[in-house]
């Protein structure tokens, strides 16, 4: 991800757009409340196995982010694994900034 993607990622957590954290992700998913997914790029098994295959299920797109430690410290916690998006111009803010990014493939 970018500097401009984490720092759109910070404001929607200001904003409350954003669902910090593996258990709230998930949930979100299953509720078709999310429409982007950010996945540390150390994210664990257990994250890929609850977060990374629902949101390729659910045909969220899923963008690999930075470090759990980095992600958390840009969102405001020790560390996070997963963050999703709820806003969907946020998210179009995210995806469209213009620069590539690593998408996880399923």
């Amino acid at each position: 991800m970018t500097h401009a993607q984490l720092r759109l990622l910070g404001l929607g957590v200001r904003a409350g757009s954003v669902v910090i954290g593996t258990a709230g992700v998930r949930a979100a998913l299953q509720r078709g409340d999310v429409g982007l997914v950010v996945v540390a790029e150390n994210a664990s098994t257990r994250t890929n196995d609850k977060v990374v295959r629902l949101a390729g299920g659910s045909g969220v797109p899923l963008l690999t982010g930075p470090t759990a430690a980095e992600l958390g410290r840009r969102v405001g916690r020790s560390t996070v694994q997963a963050v999703g998006v709820r806003d969907s111009k946020l998210v179009a803010g995210i995806l469209g900034d213009g620069e590539p990014v690593n998408a996880r493939r399923q």
